[in-house]
């Protein structure tokens, strides 16, 4: 949804979808049955990043390489490999990407600190953290952190927490204000101002193969996702001019 409303914003978008259940890829609407080209293979390096791209169907400034189920065993095929942290950044390079040239690239990860994880972790120099105004979701962002710490130390010191994004917002619960006071002091200025509501068209949206922005563009959430969207492009266009000073 973040994608499809940065994609909105006029910028090219690629999104790599490196959880196995493939809910990035049904989203925007590409194939990811298994035997396509996908996040797997190119771990491997049994395909190029250029051969794994496809183009979402919704937007022609959006781009996806799929996860497919055989990206579940993955896991287990990397502990072997050397520099088996590191596969996804030398995959992603600007020569493999061929004639792409992405504003935003996000790899999508999956709920779980593994292998995949990391080489997430290692390849991005930003970490975007989206946290449900619930109380166990807390606790997994306390484990996450930690693991964005050693990730630091060992693999990657660009690495940091840019930006973190409220969802599932429910403004008639005391529960969801405490939680998203709690996230603003803990990580201040990171977190955007945008807040996405629960909503039944967020959840609708992908059984249509749909980010709720093509779904229902006039619904709150997707509202919500295009407010949150303009203000990552904002800030990342305020982050890069102060990098070329």
């Amino acid at each position: 949804n973040l994608a499809s409303a940065l994609a909105v914003q006029g910028l090219t978008v690629l999104v790599v979808d490196l959880d196995p259940q493939g809910n990035a890829s049904t989203a925007l609407g590409v194939p990811h049955q298994s035997g396509t080209p996908s996040s797997y293979e190119l771990l491997l390096g049994d395909v190029t990043a250029k051969e794994a791209i496809q183009q979402s169907p919704h937007s022609e400034r959006l781009f996806c390489i799929p996860a497919t189920i055989d990206l579940a065993g993955a896991e287990i095929e990397l502990v072997s490999m050397v520099a088996r942290e590191g596969r996804l950044k030398a995959a992603l390079t600007p020569q493999a990407l061929g004639d792409l040239e992405a504003d935003f690239i996000l790899i999508d990860c999956p709920p779980s600190l593994g292998l995949l994880t990391v080489n997430a972790m290692v390849a991005a120099k930003e970490v975007l953290i989206p946290i449900q105004c619930e109380y166990y979701a807390l606790e997994g962002v306390g484990q996450l952190l930690r693991n964005i710490e050693l990730v630091q130390s060992h693999l990657n010191p660009e690495l940091h927490v840019s930006t973190v994004l409220l969802t599932m917002y429910d403004g008639r619960t005391k529960l969801a204000d405490q939680v998203a006071d709690e996230v603003r002091s803990h990580f201040g200025e990171a977190v955007l101002k945008a807040v996405i509501p629960r909503s039944v068209k967020v959840s609708e949206a992908p059984g249509y193969g749909m980010t709720v922005l093509d779904y229902d563009p006039g619904s709150r959430g997707a509202m919500s996702y295009l407010d949150a969207g303009r203000e990552l492009a904002a800030r990342t266009a305020a982050n890069s001019t102060q990098e070329k000073k």
